[in-house]
């Protein structure tokens, strides 16, 4: 009895008593988060749900704000914006920063993309995206279809070669040619 009770006291502590293993084929989970722009804060936020049906979302989820990795992973989806904008593919990148910080990044580094704040980690825990360890977001990228399907994960999304990166563009022009 102790060891059972031991056990859920670290699924309790770990965050993965709730938590369940998302799959390809799963439908997302909805959120709602508020968000930045270069040009923009929306304390209001943005709704999954609202999103479904109109685009294919990229959701990115990322450790901070302004550090190099992530500074990269962003650059490369700023780069390829017209790209996926031409594929019908909406980037949202999520961290725990604050939108004010989302902000002031996205303007100094001209995306054009929204920043959404998960300054709690519901969402990136939501997504199993969160790494209660470090206190920060894991970087992983799901692809979700205009129906609400998740049809790619990628857990370990890297910046340190283009090889993630282009895997997701393929991903997303394989999914635009069964249109």
């Amino acid at each position: 009895m102790k060891i059972i009770l031991l056990y859920i006291m670290v699924l309790l502590i770990t965050g993965n008593f709730w938590s369940q293993e998302l799959n390809v084929g799963n439908n997302a989970p909805d959120f709602r988060l508020p968000y930045a722009t270069k040009d923009t804060i929306d304390n209001n936020g943005i709704q999954l749900s609202d999103l479904i049906g109109k685009k294919i979302i990229v959701l990115a989820f990322y450790p901070a704000d302004w550090s190099p990795g992530c500074t990269n992973q962003m650059c490369s989806f700023r780069d390829e914006y017209e790209n996926f904008n031409n594929l019908n593919a909406e980037v949202l990148g999520i961290s725990g920063d604050y939108v004010w910080s989302h902000h002031n990044w996205a303007k100094s580094q001209n995306y054009q993309f929204k920043l959404l704040s998960d300054h709690n980690h519901q969402v990136a825990q939501l997504y199993n995206s969160y790494n209660p360890t470090t206190g920060y977001n894991k970087r992983t990228i799901f692809v979700i279809d205009k129906i609400g399907k998740i049809v790619y994960i990628d857990w370990k999304y890297s910046t340190t070669n283009s090889i993630s990166f282009e895997k997701l563009k393929t991903i997303l022009n394989d999914l635009n040619k069964l249109k």
